[in-house]
């Protein structure tokens, strides 16, 4: 009867364990019967199924990459460039993605994998090396991830990004566009330089100018001052002058006197009685 009892649990335990299924909230199931499908699951939590007659495929609903390997193409020039790129995509109608791709992640790949190779080779036909590397690398990105949209659309996914990681010229063709770069760089460089001289002398003309200026106008003034100076001290002594003369001229003696005899080693020949001495010498008039 033991026996029975844990036969009966384990069956139950079996039915009851095979009716549920749980979705969490980075998947979306769906739910089959004999292989039709019956309905889609995009809520997370636990769900029921009629076990023996329902099977469940779940499908990640987050952000797939697909990095392919590096590709050649030619460019409008007819020259070859190595390009490497990768796409992100996710499901969006998990239904039309089974149909559509059974449910494989590769088959899908694969297919779109194709598509970007399509689009990168017609974009890089219409343009030169030149817009490709350096100037139109983001155009190009959006109009394939546009065109590939339209085509991804019956596989129940969506482009999300498609990105060019780095495009990579064979040696020959390297070497002449960094020549033709190295040239275009050298002219510019060359035209910034000879506006940078013109400029500059310019502004070393217009310094010139201002510099000739205020010499010239400190010039004017200085000798104005030296003038009305002159005329002031001129003034004075004669005002000092007529008010004591006598003094005014021992005063012009004694700086005399200071000026001849600053230095012990001078000597001086002179007559004791010449108006020089006068202050030294009573008789001296």
């Amino acid at each position: 009867m033991q026996k029975i009892f844990i036969a009966v649990v384990a069956v139950l335990f079996l039915l009851i364990s095979s009716s549920l299924y749980t979705v969490d909230e980075r998947q979306v199931a769906i739910k089959l019967r004999l292989g039709e499908i019956v309905t889609v699951e995009t809520t997370p939590g636990l769900k029921f199924k009629t076990p023996f007659v329902n099977n469940v495929v779940k499908f990640d609903k987050r952000i797939q990459t697909l990095d392919a390997p590096a590709e050649r193409f030619l460019t409008g020039e007819k020259k070859n460039v190595n390009v490497d790129s990768y796409v992100k995509w996710r499901i969006v109608d998990a239904e039309q993605f089974y149909k559509s791709t059974g449910g494989s992640y590769a088959l899908t790949n694969e297919r779109l994998e194709q598509i970007i190779k399509a689009g990168l080779k017609s974009e890089f036909s219409k343009r030169t090396i030149v817009e490709v590397v350096s100037g139109e690398r983001s155009q190009i990105m959006s109009s394939i991830a546009k065109l590939a949209a339209e085509d991804v659309a019956e596989f129940g996914i969506k482009i999300v990004d498609v990105r060019i990681k780095r495009i990579d010229l064979v040696q020959k063709v390297s070497n002449s566009v960094y020549r033709r770069m190295e040239s275009e760089r050298q002219r510019v460089a060359k035209e910034l330089r000879s506006e940078g001289s013109q400029e500059a002398e310019v502004i070393k003309a217009a310094a010139d100018k201002q510099r000739t200026i205020i010499l010239a106008n400190a010039y004017r003034d200085s000798e104005k001052i030296r003038g009305e100076g002159d005329a002031l001290s001129a003034s004075n002594y004669a005002k000092a002058y007529t008010k004591n003369a006598d003094f005014y001229s021992f005063h012009r003696s004694l700086e005399s006197y200071k000026k001849s005899f600053s230095n012990k080693s001078d000597i001086l020949v002179l007559n004791p009685k010449t108006e020089f001495f006068r202050h030294f010498n009573p008789s001296v008039k």
